[in-house]
Parts: structure tokens; C-alpha cells; sequence
């Protein structure tokens, strides 16, 4: 595999309007030489879309404007379904990457000749001593900003499996704070484990199926992410729902997948599945290409009709004034 594997950043997008472009640029200012920016509008009801189509004109940045607000999940699984063969990371309108974060972790992921160390257990994710093994995710560590200016940085490899060993923490803040935004995902994954869960808990779903479906995973140890927290991000207003009895709800929903897990040794796949519907438009569609992300039959069909539509719309090849006034009519 090449170490410079073509990668794909995500950005889901709701009501950001005064953050998106600022997002959108950070992404575009990485230093891998192979990388696109496919950015999906969830509903936006604030202009959003508007500071999206300032960058229609952009040869590397694909823009999905979606019929109705999905949720978080829904928009970075539209978004997988059409990434092709690209390694993929997410980020949101607050995340600021550093510029060489995807290019290093590229090169991570694309590491051969490696091999399971007989001294440690790989019974207990069915693999043997000594197999070869591939890289499916690259973690890093990162910094948080938060709204009151504090500044943390966030080193806690731990955090990966604290829903399944709760009693391995931390000194301090224990819980899930390695961010999988900060990851790089090799495109098997989605393949085997499917995409995110219709949760408001889908980074720490995801985060566990990783685990307990026995994927490779590697952490960098430096903090070449920084996440911007203000008072409407998810973490922080009460509007989003994070607080949520939803949330409790959909958080009792991922342990008793890992209680599952503790019993059977197997956690199931989630198949994407999304509305047929779902894609209002699509700009830059010769960017995109269907994944071999795991979804329903029906939800293949829809993505593969979005994609057909979109390029008919957008006809021959056009110049980047031109797609920026089709944009924004």
C-alpha cells in the first residue's frame, strides 16, 4: 500500500455559518498530497450552505446539501457512502488540524510487515501470535480550547476502552476523551464494521466496535488536532440534545452492545441506512465515487442514483466561475 493513501476529510455541517469556512480551509491546508474535502450540510436553517458554495469553485471540495436535518451520524454516513476508495477522517466545524496531521497518519496506516507479538493476547479478538496485521485506524492525541479559554491537552489512550474496562482510568476527568475526530480510518473498516450509529452517542459506538471487532489501531503521540469548544457546540448547549434523556437512552444502548460482546465474543455490524431522499444536491460530484462502506440495499441504490443525478445536473466539465454561480443559485 502507498504510505500516502488517498484520504478524505468529512465535515458535517448544521447552523455553523460563521464557522465553516474557517473549517473548510484548515482542511484544505493539509499537506498530504491526495486529499479532498466533501462537506455536508445537515439542514441548516442559518446560511450555512451559502458560506459552503463560497468554495464550489474549489477542484478538491465536494459540497452535499441534504434535504432535512438527519442528525450528526447520518450526515457523515451520507458522506462515507461516497468517499470511494479514500482512507477517511471527520472532522467538525470546530476542529482545527494540524497541517501535517493527515499526512503522518497516512503514513501510519500504510506501515507493512507487521506482526502480532506472541507476548500478548490475541485470543481474546480471535487473531493469532505472530499474524500479520494491518493498521485500520490512526489516533492522535489532541488539545481542547474551551469557552471559558482554558487550554487542555488531551493524552488518553486509555479512553479508548473505558465503556469496556471502566476500572482503568486515569488520574484525572475519567471517560471517553480520546476524540475520534482525531482519527484517520483505512476504508475496510466501514466495510466490515459499517458506518455510524443513528445515536447521539455514534463517536462512541463507533469507538467500541472498533475495539471489540478487533481492528489494529495506533495512537499518535502528539496532539495535532485542537478542538474549539464555544456555547453552541454539541458538547455545550442544551439545544443539542448531548444532555438529553436521548442521549442516556442511546448511551444504555452501546453498553448492552458490550455486554453482548463480554458473552458472545461478536458485535454486530451497522449497515448504513439512510433515506432514499436523503441528497437534495450535490456539487462536485466527480470527486466522489461509491465506497465499499457496508449499507442496506436500498441505501446503495439511493446513493448510486445521487451520484448519477448530480452529474447530469452539473453536465460537461465546467470552469471553477461556473460552478460557483450554479451554486449559489
Amino acid at each position: 500500500m502507498s504510505a500516502d493513501i488517498p484520504v478524505a476529510v468529512v465535515i458535517p455541517v448544521l447552523n455553523r455559518a460563521s464557522r465553516i469556512a474557517a473549517a473548510i480551509r484548515a482542511a484544505l491546508a493539509q499537506s498530504h498530497p491526495d486529499c479532498i474535502v466533501v462537506v455536508v450540510d445537515d439542514g441548516s436553517r442559518d446560511g450555512s450552505w451559502a458560506e459552503m458554495c463560497r468554495f464550489a469553485g474549489e477542484d478538491r471540495v465536494a459540497l452535499i446539501r441534504l434535504k432535512r436535518n438527519l442528525g450528526t451520524a447520518q450526515a457523515k454516513n451520507v458522506a462515507l457512502l461516497l468517499t470511494g476508495g479514500r482512507a477517511v477522517s471527520f472532522h467538525d466545524s470546530d476542529d482545527r488540524p494540524h497541517p501535517d496531521k493527515l499526512l503522518r497518519q497516512a503514513r501510519v496506516l500504510g506501515q507493512g510487515g507487521l506482526s502480532g507479538d506472541a507476548g500478548l493476547n490475541w485470543r481474546v479478538i480471535g487473531r493469532a501470535p505472530g499474524a500479520a496485521l494491518q493498521i485500520d485506524a490512526v489516533f492522535c492525541h489532541h488539545e481542547l480550547i474551551l469557552p471559558d479559554g482554558g487550554r487542555r491537552i488531551i493524552r488518553r489512550e486509555l479512553a479508548l476502552f473505558d465503556d469496556l474496562f471502566p476500572n482503568a482510568q486515569p488520574e484525572q476527568a475519567p471517560g471517553d476523551w480520546l476524540h475520534i475526530n482525531s482519527g484517520l480510518f483505512h476504508p475496510r473498516v466501514f466495510r466490515e464494521i459499517g458506518g455510524y450509529a443513528d445515536s447521539i452517542e455514534e463517536d462512541r459506538d463507533l469507538r467500541n466496535r472498533l475495539l471489540c471487532a478487533g481492528q489494529i489501531l495506533r495512537v499518535i503521540e502528539e496532539p495535532l488536532l485542537t478542538k474549539i469548544e464555544t456555547a453552541d457546540s454539541l458538547t455545550q448547549s442544551p439545544e443539542t440534545g448531548y444532555t438529553s434523556a436521548r442521549r442516556r437512552a442511546d448511551r444504555e444502548a452501546v453498553w448492552r452492545d458490550i455486554d453482548l460482546w463480554f458473552r458472545t465474543r461478536q458485535i454486530p455490524p451497522r449497515a448504513i441506512s439512510v433515506p432514499a431522499d436523503a441528497v437534495a444536491e450535490i456539487i462536485r460530484p466527480a470527486l466522489l465515487a461509491p465506497s465499499a462502506a457496508l449499507a442496506d440495499s436500498a441505501t446503495a441504490a439511493a446513493r448510486d442514483i445521487w451520484l448519477a443525478r448530480a452529474s447530469a445536473a452539473q453536465g460537461p466539465a465546467q470552469s471553477p466561475a461556473e460552478l460557483a454561480g450554479q451554486a449559489k443559485r
